[in-house]
């Protein structure tokens, strides 16, 4: 019988895969840390460009800004005054003077059903340059303007739609009538 007696004061170990996958978790920590500085020295000189190119912009925005404020300064004088409000007067009457009747009943012939009649319409110019019409349609039933308001909503030309109120029939007038507000995509 063969007894196994170590008589080394350490016992043998297997210590040589567990250095080996030491050595690569190091060397790839060392390949992950080169990269992260790479990165972020690449990153710090994008910063540093995106900092020269809003200074640069700030500073054309300042210069932009007196310029407007000089200019401002020199409209709102008492002689200039009169020139101005012509201006914005003649300027509204162009930008209302804009909207295409034709390209309106157009575009809205293309989404009114056939038993919906437009009664009344109204365009407005928001203060965000925005057109919106303000219309009466009428039809025998109240299922066809359904169908009209989503169609409206549907197209691309027009954008939300709001009922406003309705009228019955009466015996005058033998039509549904409702008025409706929705946004038009016509570019003033």
């Amino acid at each position: 019988m063969r007894v196994p007696i170590n008589l080394a004061s350490e016992p043998f170990r297997r210590d040589r895969p567990i250095l080996a996958a030491s050595a690569a978790v190091v060397l790839l920590m060392t390949a992950s840390l080169a990269m992260l500085l790479y990165l972020a020295a690449a990153e710090r000189d994008r910063a540093s460009e995106s900092r020269q190119v809003i200074s640069k912009m700030e500073t054309q925005l300042r210069t932009i800004a007196a310029e407007q404020t000089r200019i401002e300064t020199v409209l709102r004088q008492p002689r200039n005054a009169a020139v101005l409000d012509l201006s914005q007067f003649l300027n509204a009457l162009l930008q209302r003077k804009a909207v295409s009747w034709t390209r309106i009943f157009g575009d809205l012939e293309s989404v009114m059903p056939h038993n919906v009649r437009l009664i009344s319409i109204r365009p407005q110019i928001s203060a965000q340059n925005e057109l919106l019409l303000d219309m009466m349609v009428g039809s025998q039933a109240g299922e066809p303007v359904l169908d009209l308001l989503m169609k409206l909503e549907g197209s691309p030309l027009f954008g939300t739609t709001t009922v406003h109120n309705s009228l019955p029939p009466s015996q005058a007038d033998p039509l549904f009538r409702y008025r409706v507000s929705v946004r038009y995509a016509q570019k003033l």
